[in-house]
């Protein structure tokens, strides 16, 4: 079991946000070949709907045996994101097991040019 890594985003609504990680374990990549990644955004972890919801080809890429991990959320969704402090967490299947990656606060600061 791997314990998630604690992670707090700021994301700004109306811009494009970008996040890129590589999961390694003793300094080696994890093959995410096979793999596949869901990411959600909520007001609280048992509130019954997500502000956001990404998995693979919508909005995360995943980077085979590199280990990479990209997240991107449009510069139109965040537009259409509601300003404040959210949580959320970052996972891994493999088919056999789930990996909660990273996991933290998700911080949208509101926008002023529109």
């Amino acid at each position: 079991m791997v314990k998630p890594g604690k992670y707090n985003i700021t994301a700004y609504q109306g811009a494009t946000y970008d996040l890129n990680l590589t999961w390694t374990i003793g300094g080696t990549a994890v093959n995410l070949t096979n793999y596949t990644a869901a990411m959600q955004v909520r007001t609280a972890a048992n509130a019954s709907t997500a502000i956001l919801s990404l998995t693979n080809g919508s909005g995360i890429t995943l980077g085979g045996t590199a280990g990479t991990i990209d997240v991107t959320i449009s510069s139109t969704t965040m537009g259409a994101a509601t300003p404040g402090q959210y949580v959320y967490d970052l996972e891994l299947n493999s088919g056999s097991a789930v990996t909660r990656l990273i996991q933290g606060t998700f911080q949208i600061q509101a926008e002023v040019t529109r």
